[in-house]
């Protein structure tokens, strides 16, 4: 069975403004992780939405400006992504979509067997995300057209990453 992860498709990182708004260029991936949404719905895949959530004294905003707020419009999706009933949301506190959350659980309780995956940030959450997959063995496909970054060469070298040592296909 496979499924599609959406990685922190939230205000907080696309919308201007946004907290940690990942630029521009990030908002150009919208329409393609709506497609692979809207895909995986039709081919009766289930859709996780994985979601940055932190209180405000969590100790990554001594890295990172605070942001997608548990409770604030910033750490919710974005408006031109629908969740319908039946897709799972998953809150995480920190870079990868397994930290301390039942991700593993729900994948393996729906026998996805291989994952997709788009969202923000490439090389941080997207990245450490699969990487925690490919530990776990499941098969990865990131969709290149369906992750951004804020920096550039970071965003190509966790791809490359992905690649080459974790085992993912990047198409």
């Amino acid at each position: 069975m496979k499924g599609l992860l959406v990685i922190d498709m939230l205000k907080d990182f696309l919308a201007e403004g946004g907290a940690l708004f990942c630029g521009k260029e990030s908002r150009k991936i919208i329409p393609f992780v709506r497609e692979k949404i809207k895909e995986a719905h039709q081919a009766g895949q289930l859709v996780i939405y994985i979601c940055d959530s932190h209180q405000g004294d969590d100790l990554e905003f001594k890295l990172f400006p605070k942001h997608c707020l548990e409770g604030t419009d910033g750490a919710n999706i974005i408006k031109e992504l629908e969740v319908l009933d039946g897709d799972v949301l998953i809150k995480k506190r920190r870079y990868s979509g397994f930290f301390e959350t039942d991700l593993d659980k729900v994948l393996k309780e729906h026998q996805i067997e291989e994952v997709g995956v788009v969202g923000v940030c490439t090389s941080i959450c997207v990245m450490d995300t699969v990487g925690d997959l490919r530990s776990r063995d499941y098969k990865v496909i990131v969709y290149r057209e369906g992750v951004a970054d804020f920096d550039p060469e970071a965003h190509q070298f966790a791809l490359e990453r992905m690649e080459k040592i974790y085992g993912a296909k990047v198409l």
